[in-house]
């Protein structure tokens, strides 16, 4: 998300971090990580860093964690986690992921079928045409990156300009796992908070998916960004930061009491 979210730093304190298995916190260990392990984090990383009034905002994996970290400070967890997380006084979803495994299950297909295109095709074999693993193999790296995430992109030909990212598949493997047949439609009633949800219209996560966690959600919205699939903050930067900069401002009281 870097350093595109950093837009929000002009008028926001923002609170970044690496969760399990991803980025610089690596875990070598040998027990299974589930969706549980990061509610556990979240919820340990909020009460030491972010203590009042919480406002979470995720994207795609970390628009799913949310929801799930917010069933648990609104309803209760079983166990209790402790600290015994913070209520969030809103929530902002960026492209989130799926909210059922049906859903998930037609992402993957989708995802799957854009990344064997003609246009992905064609910017592999230009890769391998234009030489730049000989001439630089840190860009020839960066390209290869990009072109491995270009089936999220509304249009391929924008999957530029990213920062990598790391996530250890064993770790992913097991959290999804964990999660079993989910469908989080009828708990997501429970949560009251306000929530904003921005999804791209040719984004591979369905679409569908967002609308019925916007329609489960008693204080939620839904804004889809046309012309844009999984990554609005390379896509739709101007329309994304446009729709959070009115919720933030539309939900300021929230986090002012």
């Amino acid at each position: 998300m870097l350093p595109q979210m950093l837009e929000l730093a002009h008028d926001y304190e923002l609170i970044f971090y690496d969760q399990r298995g991803g980025g610089r916190s690596k875990d070598d260990g040998t027990e299974p990580i589930t969706w549980r392990t990061h509610v556990t984090d979240l919820a340990l990383v909020a009460h030491e860093l972010a203590p009042g009034p919480l406002s979470l905002l995720g994207y795609s994996w970390g628009g799913l964690l949310a929801m799930l970290y917010a069933l648990d400070a609104f309803g209760g967890g079983d166990p209790p986690l402790d600290p015994a997380p913070t209520r969030p006084a809103r929530m902002a979803l960026i492209a989130p992921a799926p909210i059922t495994r049906d859903f998930r299950d037609d992402f993957e297909l989708e995802l799957a079928e854009r990344q064997s295109s003609a246009a992905i095709d064609e910017l592999r074999a230009q890769v391998v045409a234009n030489g730049l693993r000989e001439r630089d193999h840190a860009a020839y790296r960066q390209r290869l990156f990009e072109i491995s995430v270009a089936g999220y992109f509304a249009d391929p030909a924008n999957a530029r300009e990213l920062t990598p990212f790391r996530v250890t598949g064993r770790v992913q493997e097991s959290v999804w796992k964990s999660l079993g047949d989910f469908d989080l439609a009828s708990a997501l009633k429970r949560v009251t908070c306000p929530v904003l949800i921005v999804h791209g219209r040719e984004d591979p996560i369905p679409l569908a998916s967002s609308r019925a966690a916007a329609a489960a959600l008693p204080n939620a919205r839904l804004e889809v960004l046309d012309g844009s699939g999984h990554v609005p903050y390379v896509e739709a930067r101007e329309a994304l930061f446009a729709a959070l900069r009115r919720f933030f401002e539309e939900t300021a009281h929230v986090t002012s009491d």
